[in-house]
């Protein structure tokens, strides 16, 4: 069966990570990408190395793993959109598209009679998504931004990081660029709906999408404990603002992340632990409790973590149904027996490297199932396939416009 997304075209004007994300995911669900790329350069994150892929003799390639991350399954067309023949074919493209996503500088793509406002009255049922750091309006709306900044503006980095008063306090971004990820995301989402919406109207339309507001917005519970309590949340290192005991533990030979979520797995944790006079302690018998009493009860908790191995600990705390887990560096992510089960881990044929790996689109749908055909294509590896079976170019116009320039 095709995937759910099949027949759909995807004009890809975005680069890094945010919008590239959102198209992967795209691709992964059966459209067709088409990714349009600076002739020579390509997108940013193609130069975002070490490390690079190695080719079949073990020598490093242009191919960086970060670009390799999020460009599955896409056509790359290399085209100077600054030139006003390469404008030219990408409002030809436009016009055969359902979707068009875009993350230039708020105005760009208008410079080049490429906004939406430009498509939609020879594409009116165009989906066209603007990415940009804060939003098409507004007084930041100018200003450029990447994933760290926007963790920083948007509050994440004052809830990530060791407590104030503690060893290594302090604000922590996360480990990957969740701010530009979590956009990704809602952008996919945004577009399937606007993709609905088109089914019963007819129409397609605009939507503005910022990393900013998306930050802000996937903050759920902790936004609440400010806009409840009126209290700004802190950064509680690994531990759950919400939640008693549900943070990483120091066991006798590393770690355990116990995730305690009620007061059921809570007596059963103590029970487990050898310590049922815990969970009979009314300090402790309850979550509200628990959290009023956080610093005494995670006292007491680590004392007896610290007595057993991580293994020890896994073994028994499994036995009794109490949430917890290794953690796991990305070599042991890739061991995991489950993770190995679930096939994340997939290869594909690549025209260099002779495979390239990557991890699979996390959704598994039952009746279309995801397929995986087409690695990170080298930069502007199917500029004459598109421009010959999309725009009915010919040869010799084909090599016109590439010895003027305005395509690679």
């Amino acid at each position: 069966m095709p995937g759910p997304l099949a027949g759909t075209l995807v004009l890809d004007l975005s680069r890094v990570l945010a919008g590239p994300w959102a198209t992967q995911a795209l691709a992964d669900y059966g459209a067709e990408v088409i990714k349009v790329e600076r002739p020579g350069a390509g997108d940013d994150t193609r130069h975002w190395g070490p490390p690079w892929l190695k080719d079949r003799e073990g020598r490093e390639t242009a191919e960086s793993a970060y670009y390799l991350a999020a460009n599955r399954g896409k056509q790359s067309v290399a085209i100077d959109l600054s030139h006003p023949d390469g404008q030219r074919l990408v409002r030809e493209l436009a016009q055969a598209s359902d979707v068009l996503i875009e993350n230039f500088r708020v105005g760009t793509l208008a410079r080049y009679g490429l906004a939406y406002a430009d498509l939609a009255p020879a594409n009116p049922r165009l989906v066209y998504l603007s990415i940009s750091a804060f939003g098409q309006d507004g007084p930041e709306a100018d200003g450029p931004g990447y994933d760290a900044m926007i963790q920083g503006m948007g509050g994440l980095m004052s809830l990530t990081g060791v407590p104030d008063g503690q060893p290594g306090a302090g604000p922590q971004k996360v480990g990957v660029a969740v701010a530009d990820l979590m956009c990704g995301m809602y952008a996919v989402s945004a577009i399937l709906a606007a993709l609905l919406e088109r089914e019963r109207s007819g129409q397609g339309q605009y939507v503005d999408l910022a990393l900013l507001d998306s930050q802000v917005a996937w903050l759920a519970n902790q936004n609440m404990n400010y806009l409840v309590s009126g209290k700004p949340p802190t950064r509680q290192g690994t531990a759950h603002p919400n939640i008693v005991p549900y943070q990483a533990f120091a066991t006798r030979d590393g770690y355990l992340m116990l995730a305690v979520g009620n007061d059921t797995q809570f007596q059963r944790f103590c029970a487990a632990a050898g310590a049922p006079a815990l969970a009979a302690d009314p300090r402790y018998a309850t979550n509200r409790n628990r959290v009023a009493h956080r610093a005494t009860l995670v006292a007491e908790v680590a004392a007896l973590i610290a007595a057993a191995t991580t293994a020890e600990w896994l073994e028994r705390l499994r036995a009794a149904e109490v949430p917890c887990g290794p953690i796991n560096d990305l070599a042991q992510v890739f061991a995991e027996p489950q993770v190995r089960h679930r096939g994340l881990r997939v290869d594909l044929p690549h025209p260099v490297a002779g495979t390239v790996p990557g991890v699979r689109n996390p959704a598994v749908f039952s009746r279309t199932p995801l397929e995986y055909h087409r690695a990170p294509p080298p930069l502007g590896a199917d500029t004459e396939a598109v421009l010959a079976a999309r725009l009915g170019l010919d040869p010799g116009r084909i090599a016109e416009l590439r010895a003027r320039g305005v395509i690679g």
